[in-house]
């Protein structure tokens, strides 16, 4: 392992959120062969309190060489292999905030421990047996999750779902593999390989594979989320379809054109996915400078978002200035909204339908009076279905590197296809069946280097 993963020794760290003045408790969480040493250097359980395994302590946590008070906690007890380490770990519950968890992690750095590397606990897990690496990414996904669909697919992770199937496709192949170098060592005693039977295998591993893969579009969306970027002319109603939609009041409102003068954030969930919804300042041409400034900013956030809701006043008609931004946005991906609808008569609005450039997109809403958002909300969820990103199974979803080593596999099985149809010699075929079959062990860790384990801990957080 490289220094920044060295695993001797025994670690702590801050296991919880540390912010001023919120949270009634933080956590210290210690591993190692010398926690419950340290535990006991450090914390005064009064009465006669048992000090076993998965036992609370009540008691206080004292400097142990001036005996002053840091804090009154309680102490959690998991002795190996029964933690989430497989070693020994104890847990100091203190009291929130920034103090008592700074002090009572210093008092433990003083005592023997030293600072956990990010996502040294999971690695630990990971190097005695307690997870594999799919476990340990699904623990990452779900701290990070943004929205309810992305925790239970995280979950789904960690359970296990993902790691089953890997594990069966790379028994199948190593199966494979056995039969193959069974002919090449004992070739007299054996029937030959039926070609075709080793093929049809081939083929329903390299299908279940490319299953798999169509699950990282997904994966990715649940992950990062949808970025949309509300654009249109000064005072078509951007903001009050935020706050609409947000059920907020996240964006000022008023009748002056060019309120917005910055990009403003909220952050919802449709159907599962995490959307990130940023409202734009009106573009126009302009000569206050701090306008100007808005208006470029909303030009990038247009440019580098997922979907784009183009805003159009309903009263006012379609215009040139809502041409120009058109031409702007028109190759991305795209959403009309004819907005102010309930500010124009019946006939009016299908003479403004008819004047809009044909959009795959395109829907009406009224977001003063909170109308037309389950239809947006719609709309987005059609672009995101006609991009098949939720055509895959639900309960799974990779991740690149995931996504990368199973193409690597596939691409390994196609090359064994290839070997055979050209009738080259059996040790030629379980040259590339070897490396599908490594391929496939780096998703789940049976076949690992110190380079990917850098790769995937170092995204953890300090305590986890």
């Amino acid at each position: 392992m490289s220094e920044v993963f060295a695993t001797s020794g025994t670690i702590a760290a801050i296991a919880t959120a540390v912010v001023p003045q919120q949270g009634s408790v933080g956590i210290v969480r210690v591993s190692g062969s010398q926690a419950m040493a340290l535990a006991q250097t450090l914390f005064h359980a009064p009465g006669r309190q048992v000090w076993e395994s998965h036992q609370i302590l009540y008691g206080y946590i004292r400097h142990p060489q001036t005996q002053q008070l840091v804090d009154e906690a309680l102490l959690l007890i998991m002795k190996a292999p029964r933690s989430y380490t497989r070693e020994d770990v104890v847990e100091f519950h203190c009291h929130g905030g920034i103090m008592a968890v700074q002090q009572v992690l210093q008092l433990c750095l003083e005592n023997g421990a030293r600072l956990a590397q990010p996502g040294e606990f999971t690695l630990r897990a990971f190097l005695n047996g307690r997870l594999d690496l799919t476990q340990a990414e699904g623990i990452a996904d779900l701290v990070g999750a943004r929205s309810p669909q992305a925790a239970q697919t995280a979950l789904a992770g960690l359970q296990g779902k993902l790691a089953h199937p890997i594990r069966q496709l790379r028994a199948n192949c190593l199966d494979i593999l056995a039969e193959i170098e069974a002919r090449i060592d004992f070739e007299e005693d054996l029937p030959p390989l039926d070609d075709k039977v080793i093929i049809s295998e081939i083929e329903k591993i390299a299908a279940e594979i490319t299953r798999l893969i169509e699950t990282k579009d997904k994966g990715e969306l649940l992950r990062t989320g949808l970025k949309v970027a509300i654009v249109g002319r000064p005072n078509v109603g951007k903001s009050s379809l935020l706050n609409a939609w947000s059920q907020s009041d996240r964006a000022i409102v008023t009748d002056l054109p060019g309120t917005t003068r910055d990009v403003v954030e909220s952050q919802l969930v449709v159907g599962g996915i995490p959307v990130q919804v940023l409202d734009t300042a009106g573009i126009r041409e302009t000569t206050d400078q701090v306008e100007k400034i808005g208006v470029e900013r909303s030009r990038r956030a247009a440019n580098a978002a997922d979907l784009v809701l183009l805003t159009i006043d309903a009263s006012a008609g379609w215009t040139e200035g809502d041409r120009e931004i058109y031409e702007q946005v028109q190759h991305r991906p795209l959403i009309l909204v004819i907005n102010k609808i309930d500010l124009v008569e019946e006939g009016e609005s299908k003479i403004l339908q008819s004047q809009i450039p044909n959009s795959k997109s395109r829907i009406v809403t009224a977001a003063a009076q909170n109308q037309g958002i389950d239809s947006l909300e719609k709309a987005i969820l059609k672009i995101i279905q006609s991009e098949k990103i939720q055509a895959a199974d639900m309960d799974l979803a990779i991740n690149q590197r995931q996504a990368a080593a199973l193409t690597q596999a596939k691409i390994s099985l196609e090359q064994v296809e290839a070997t055979i149809a050209q009738q080259l010699p059996l040790d030629f075929w379980t040259i590339d069946l070897r490396g599908a079959i490594q391929a496939l062990g780096e998703i789940t860790g049976e076949e690992v280097t110190e380079s990917v384990l850098d790769k995937i801990f170092s995204k953890f957080c300090i305590g986890k």
